[in-house]
């Protein structure tokens, strides 16, 4: 074969490949030379091609019969695939002409067009259209010819084809066509291939028929083939014995399929016992409480043991049902038996392991044992939240607690998977409880296999937020607990997904990571987390991953509430990505302000986001302009007219600069699209879109408000608590001091007047430098400080009273409740509905989450004389804020 050098060249879209991205051109390729492989310029010879050529003036139906009397294989295949629509076209001349002619190719056909055929005739078969009744006959009779094919995989396909048939069919052509011929297909004298055939047959036409025809017509050949001389066929009937009581009724049960059942799980075959522990478990709501405790769990138990002793290959599926059958039994149970069950449980949870100084460890089996020992391990983490329920999770820590340890430091990585898919459903059964397995939860998140924390993120969120709260009901119970060592395990869950190579799994943790706001206090999210995603944002390779980071950092950014951290966040963002070295980091910065517009209001954008955006319209790298082009009709939706005129006057201005002196082309074209889109902006959007738009960004704009509010609260809340900690302590060296001295002298009360007086003063002092605080404006578009804020204002947003909850996504939805104002029950004290009121925000500025009694009714005082003193129009201030935090759903990080 000779081969020839060639030159090749490429042609390049360059509508598909990005302007700056093109790091070779087209002459730089002409000089690049390969080995060509010789290419066929005719693909068919002229005898070929003589052949496959039909004349054009057939129709369908003879094109079809033509060529399947002399056409190739191919034309054949061609035409039994296009069988179906045949029929719909001319339905008698097909069945006249044309299946004949395929049934006689099918006998000498291969095994491709065999299974075309079988998929072509159920279509037949469950097509409407055609006459059933008329042509029915003439493709069973195809159908169950082909049953008996030596092709295993091909007798199979025309099995499933008649078992899809069935529902379609009507009965009296079931009881005609399929039924007459499967009594002498059952028959010891038909091949096993027939008889495994007639065995799921009788399990699929059991529920076409009333009880009395199946136990007339049914049943005897449903006895005959549970008695067959193979155990396949033995086992093939045992599985079909549920369709088989379904079909017979209750009554029927009892007497014709337990009998057979209990004889079958006696099999001296394992594959006949499983069949028929598996049948008995999906039965047992047909039994009464008496068969349960005579028949059932004797049955069973016996099986177990024999099972766990002598036949390791029944363990697997016995393992697997084991949650099922726990539950299907346990109304029928005495405690004894609750008992053994549970601990036949415990005992399946570490098969094939051994104690070591207090470490588990595989025991040395043989590699196909060692293989179905874990698996039968995996199967009990699969069970084991069913298996809480079916102990009583209040019976968890003395009952199932070292089991569950056990599956969590499980050698084999699958069984750790396994126990972290399920874990958020053991935290919900646990409930207050949950504290019993924090230890596990770390465990989990510090496992050396990634696969192990993939399975724990798909509920990593609901898993967190349990993990972390002391229970549902108000007051103490509804607050957050401190999990030790969460913040240092979920820093090195990131650590480890960043450093492998699954960037995927990287993303989705730091998808998860939203949540964090209401599961770990602020500070604890600045220190440990804030710095690690502008690492990642800058440092990173993986485009997505870069985006995640940022839109977590947005959520991080936005449920701050102390202004010097973000202050410090976004001069850094600014710093880092506006105006950083690297253009990629510019291009991050626009990847943020996209993000932003969707998780802040839009004031809060404009305010601290927008300008440095336009300020990029002067960027040296044509790429940073480009994608500001794009993002120009978003930028534009965020100004609010008529406020933010000179914002809209920038945004005019940049588009001219770029229309005057951009010499890009690419940029040109994309800013003459982007000016048209600009000036249809407001008459192409819909008003309901645009008006619920809207409503979601005051509701936005109304929680940033909400938070800058309860953050003053927790600053002069600390104020309070500071003065009375000071207070506290003088009368404590006063009360020494008059101990010491005489106790009859008047000048004690005298000091302790005056230490009173001097703190009423001092208090008096600061509720007015908070007043003076709290009346400079917040965000742009703030209410002014003199007009309270109402009840009513609360009513325009789509979130009220009654239903508070506001969530648009799962994974990014940082619900109010883990907030708290300490400060709520000393405002509201005096009220009647204080009590009920639920505890919103959670204060990050103390490590503390429940202050002692009488720390907090001294507070409640102090509280209520500053605002007896202050007057009404703080005391309604503070009011309407509580009010509105109780009617108020946090909005999501990502609408």
């Amino acid at each position: 074969m000779m081969l020839s050098l060639g030159t090749a060249i490429f042609e390049i879209n360059e509508e598909n490949v990005p302007k700056r991205d093109r790091y070779a051109e087209v002459d730089d390729l002409q000089d690049l030379t390969f080995i060509e492989r010789p290419v066929r310029r005719s693909l068919k010879t002229a005898e070929e091609i003589e052949k496959l050529t039909v004349d054009e003036d057939l129709n369908d139906i003879e094109r079809a019969v033509y060529l399947l009397s002399s056409g190739q294989d191919v034309q054949r295949a061609s035409v039994i695939v296009n069988l179906p629509n045949l029929v719909r076209q001319s339905p008698a001349e097909t069945f006249r002409r044309v299946v004949p002619k395929v049934r006689e190719v099918l006998h000498v056909a291969g095994a491709d067009m065999q299974l075309a055929a079988a998929g072509s005739f159920l279509t037949v078969l469950q097509d409407d259209i055609v006459l059933i009744q008329t042509h029915t006959h003439s493709i069973l009779q195809i159908v169950l010819l082909n049953l008996d094919h030596r092709d295993a995989v091909v007798s199979n396909a025309w099995l499933e084809t008649l078992l899809s048939a069935i529902d379609a069919l009507p009965k009296e052509t079931i009881r005609q066509e399929i039924l007459s011929p499967l009594v002498s297909k059952a028959q010891l004298s038909q091949s096993l291939q027939a008889r495994l055939a007639s065995c799921r047959i009788l399990g699929k036409v059991a529920c076409k028929f009333e009880s009395p025809i199946v136990k007339k017509d049914l049943l005897p050949l449903v006895r005959s083939l549970c008695q067959d001389v193979e155990y396949e066929v033995r086992s093939c009937m045992c599985r079909q014995l549920e369709n088989i009581a379904r079909g017979i009724g209750l009554d029927y049960t009892k007497a014709a399929v337990l009998p057979e059942l209990v004889e079958l799980s006696l099999d001296e075959e394992s594959m006949v016992r499983l069949a028929a522990f598996d049948t008995i478990i999906n039965l047992l709501e047909m039994f009464d409480s008496d068969d349960r405790t005579r028949v059932i769990f004797p049955l069973v138990k016996t099986f177990c043991e024999k099972c766990f002793k002598a036949d390791e290959a029944v363990l697997a599926s016995l393992s697997f049902q084991y949650g099922k059958l726990c539950h299907g039994l346990s109304a029928s149970f005495t405690e004894e038996q609750h008992l053994w069950f549970l601990e036949f449980y415990k005992k399946l949870c570490v098969l094939g392991l051994q104690h070591e100084n207090g470490h588990l460890d595989t025991q040395v089996y043989p590699l196909e044992l060692e293989t179905k020992y874990a698996l039968v391990r995996r199967n009990c983490a699969y069970n084991f939240p069913a298996m809480v329920l079916f102990a009583d999770p209040n019976h968890f820590l003395t009952e199932l607690y070292p089991t569950f340890s056990s599956l969590c430091h499980d050698p084999e990585i699958t069984v750790r998977r396994t126990v972290a898919e399920g874990f958020h459903e053991v935290v919900k059964l646990l409930g207050p409880n949950v504290h019993f397995i924090h230890k596990e939860l770390i465990v989990l998140l510090e496992d050396d296999s990634l696969e192990v924390l993939d399975a724990l993120l798909s509920h990593l969120q609901d898993t967190l937020e349990l993990a972390t709260s002391r229970g549902e009901g108000p007051g103490p119970e509804s607050k957050q607990v401190n999990v030790p060592d969460l913040v240092p395990a979920l820093a090195a869950a990131e650590q480890k997904a960043a450093a492998s190579l699954r960037w995927r799994v990287h993303e989705r943790l730091l998808q998860r990571y939203a949540c964090l706001p209401r599961v770990i206090s602020a500070d604890q999210i600045y220190f440990r987390f804030l710095q690690r995603m502008f690492a990642i944002i800058t440092t990173n390779n993986v485009l997505p991953v870069k985006r995640e980071a940022t839109r977590t950092l947005c959520i991080f950014l936005r449920y701050n509430r102390k202004q010097e951290q973000r202050q410090e966040i976004i001069g850094k963002v600014l710093q880092e990505l506006a105006k950083g070295r690297s253009y990629w980091n510019r291009l991050r910065y626009l990847d943020l302000c996209d993000i932003a517009i969707e998780v802040f209001s839009k004031a809060y954008f404009c305010k601290y986001f927008l300008i440095q955006a336009l300020e990029l319209v002067n960027d040296p790298v044509a790429n940073v302009r480009y994608r500001l082009c794009l993002m120009l009709p978003r930028l534009r939706s965020t100004i609010r007219m008529p406020a933010d005129q000179q914002l809209l006057q920038q945004l005019d201005f940049c588009v001219r600069q770029l229309l005057c002196w951009e010499k890009d082309k690419d940029v040109v074209a994309t800013v003459r699209k982007t000016v048209l889109e600009l000036d249809k902006m407001d008459i192409r959007e819909p008003y309901n879109k645009r008006h619920e738009r809207d409503l979601l960004d005051q509701k936005k704009e109304k929680e940033e408000a909400l938070l800058l509010e309860m953050e003053q609260l927790e600053r002069q809340q600390s104020e309070v608590k500071h003065t009375s900690e000071k207070h506290t302590e003088k009368k404590r060296r006063d009360s020494k001091a008059s101990l010491s001295g005489t106790k009859g002298l008047p000048g004690s009360t005298s000091g302790v007047t005056l230490s009173t007086s001097s703190g009423k003063e001092m208090r008096k002092s600061k509720l007015a430098r908070s007043r003076s605080l709290s009346s400079h404006p917040t965000t742009p578009k703030m209410a002014n400080p003199d007009k309270p804020l109402k009840g009513k204002d609360s009513g325009s947003c789509p979130a009220t009273a009654k239903n508070s909850t506001v969530s648009t996504n799962a994974d990014e939805d940082v619900c109010s409740h883990h907030f708290s104002v300490a400060a709520t029950s000393a405002v509201l004290s005096t009220t009647s509905s204080a009590s009920s009121m639920p505890v919103l925000i959670r204060s990050n500025t103390t490590n503390t989450l429940v202050d002692h009694p009488h720390q907090h009714q001294h507070r409640s005082n102090t509280l209520d004389h500053r605002t007896t003193n202050g007057g009404k129009d703080t005391q309604s201030r503070k009011l309407s804020i509580q009010r509105k935090s109780n009617s108020f759903g946090m909005q999501s990080g990502r609408e």
